[in-house]
């Protein structure tokens, strides 16, 4: 029987259920969610919170963790300092990171902070640099791609918050919980997946 959970993870928990670090202890996704066999679409970084999508659907998970379907998430990301909107073009367009060019992302400045739990620990706070919070959607998901981003263009992210895979959305989880998708919620997913395999 297939299973389709979504999970707020909370910072400083690997996004995976084993951890191979031989010299400290770290949460993993194994002290949350007490379901057997299912896998995270995707990865959040040790250091970034919010949404993550398991499943056991094998051929669901590689069609919403594929680059080429570009499947949209979506971020709130604190920044120092406060860009101009001009500022922000460059990661509309995409920006050259290393060795890529990230696809066009839909950028926008948050007219105020978003509603959010507190971070553990909170994010060092200091009087004389301002912050400001992004909207960030993307259709890829390279290594620390948001984070790259940012310092790319002088605003380098402070607290990573995914907000959104595709329909799916982070309200009404409080971080280190998990809930079984609803019907509503699955049926796009499923859809998405049965019309892939005919591409």
């Amino acid at each position: 029987m297939h299973r389709y959970l979504i999970f707020y993870k909370p910072h400083n928990v690997l996004s995976q259920f084993t951890d191979e670090s031989q010299t400290q202890e770290r949460q993993t996704l194994k002290n949350y969610i007490p379901v057997p066999l299912v896998y995270p679409v995707g990865r959040l970084d040790q250091d970034s919170e919010g949404l993550m999508l398991l499943t056991n659907h094998g051929s669901l998970q590689h069609r919403l963790s594929d680059p080429k379907f570009e499947h949209p998430r979506t971020y709130w990301v604190q920044v120092e300092r406060i860009p101009t909107d001009e500022l922000l073009e460059p990661l509309r367009k995409g920006i050259q990171i290393q060795h890529y060019k990230t696809r066009s992302a839909i950028v926008t400045l948050l007219p105020q902070e978003p509603t959010l739990p507190p971070r553990d620990p909170p994010v060092r706070f200091r009087k004389t640099v301002p912050t400001a919070w992004l909207e960030v959607t993307l259709t890829e998901g390279h290594n620390r791609q948001v984070r790259k981003m940012t310092a790319a263009i002088g605003f380098p992210t402070l607290r990573l918050v995914r907000v959104a895979i595709g329909h799916l959305r982070l309200e009404g989880l409080a971080p280190g919980q998990w809930r079984d998708l609803t019907d509503e919620e699955l049926a796009p997913l499923l859809k998405l997946n049965q019309r892939s395999r005919f591409q």
